[in-house]
């Protein structure tokens, strides 16, 4: 069970955790130097408990002491109990959800663990929006994606910004980082997965019909927003794919191009 602990200081080191959550640049060298990520609101903070996160400490304003008592008395981590106005001076900004845990990462899995289990997967090159990396959890969480492959650029999917869009989603989509780029391609296509390089060329094949032979595995190539994949990536692709577009659009964010690409590859 937690010790809930009332904090009048922003100061007080045993909030450290917390401290500077907008500094995104400090919480990118930082959280994963320390081993820890930050989990925002209810649903969220649960779920990274019930996929065995093992929690630090939370940081509550009073109010939510009562909504989360069932995570404090299965979790000897503390929890610090905390004015709104105390919570903005620690973190940067306003907490409306009023919860936050500081969780202890885990060491990512090996790419060919995450493809040996796996039938469809998503390979993101350079993406580096967070926003965008947590939709695209979300959607390949819900649409049946099995596993998530990012290159050594990639943006961090912990930080807390993804793991707030992706709702969680980040915590139940097995994923591992590439070593080098692009030549870890070549362990994707060896484990049996054909490269479908999604672009919005009008060179490039339809998508459904590429799936129209419904192959047995498959892996999706998705670039960063605006520039797309790079040449590299497309060359080590073996067929480049689209969403066919309407209206003069010449393409999607890459959150919704993911959605729509997902829902086809997992129909197929």
């Amino acid at each position: 069970m937690a010790d809930v602990i009332p904090v009048d200081d922003p100061a007080d080191p045993r909030l450290s955790d917390f401290t500077g959550l907008t500094d995104v640049e400090l919480r990118r060298r930082r959280e994963p130097a320390e081993g820890l990520f930050i989990a925002e609101g209810e649903k969220v903070i649960r779920r990274a408990a019930q996929a065995g996160y093992r929690m630090r400490s939370m940081l509550l304003s009073e109010k939510w002491v009562p909504v989360m008592r069932d995570v404090l008395d299965e979790s000897p981590a503390p929890a610090y109990v905390v004015s709104p106005s105390l919570a903005e001076q620690v973190t940067g900004y306003h907490v409306h959800r009023g919860a936050l845990a500081s969780m202890e990462r885990r060491p990512l899995p090996a790419p060919e663990h995450v493809l040996s289990a796996a039938r469809r997967v998503v390979i993101m090159e350079a993406v580096n929006d967070h926003t965008n990396i947590g939709a695209i959890f979300r959607s390949a969480a819900a649409l049946g994606m099995d596993g998530v492959l990012l290159s050594p650029s990639c943006a961090d999917p912990l930080y807390r910004r993804s793991v707030k869009v992706s709702m969680g989603a980040v915590f139940s989509v097995p994923y591992a980082r590439l070593g080098s780029w692009p030549q870890g391609l070549e362990s994707v296509r060896d484990a049996g997965f054909p490269l479908l390089a999604l672009t919005p060329d009008a060179d490039a094949v339809p998508l459904d019909e590429a799936l129209a032979h419904r192959p047995a595995r498959v892996a999706l190539l998705l670039g960063a927003e605006g520039e797309g994949l790079t040449r590299r990536a497309l060359s080590a692709a073996d067929e480049h794919v689209r969403i066919p577009m309407a209206h003069g659009v010449d393409s999607l964010n890459v959150g919704a191009a993911a959605a729509v690409a997902f829902y086809a590859v997992t129909r197929s």
